[in-house]
């Protein structure tokens, strides 16, 4: 595992909820990413860990291969993928992701 893969890795498996973005969660830089951020706080998600992946070249990139997912913003719950902005408000609507943020 390369020294990238191995820090995206231990964000993963370090945190509850990930959630690598463009921005902040207090200043989202793209829509989608804002849009995964309002999910998550929609769900009551207090314990969001965010990464912008804007200010390290090598984290955007390899997230991407991490997970084998071509776009970002990406959610990680439990040191599981869940998806995108598309997947998360999917499964927001039909109450998956409620689940999935509860069930640990």
């Amino acid at each position: 595992m390369s020294d990238v893969q191995q820090r995206i890795d231990d964000l993963v498996k370090n945190n509850r909820v990930v959630l690598f973005m463009k921005g902040t969660a207090q200043f989202p830089m793209c829509g989608f990413s804002g849009r995964a951020v309002q999910i998550l706080k929609a769900c009551g998600v207090t314990d969001l860990k965010t990464v912008n992946v804007l200010e390290d070249e090598e984290i955007r990139q390899g997230v991407k291969e991490y997970a084998n997912w071509p776009t970002i913003p990406q959610l990680y719950v439990d040191g599981e993928f869940v998806g995108g902005s598309d997947i998360l408000m999917e499964m927001y609507q039909a109450g998956e992701l409620q689940d999935v943020l509860r069930s640990s």
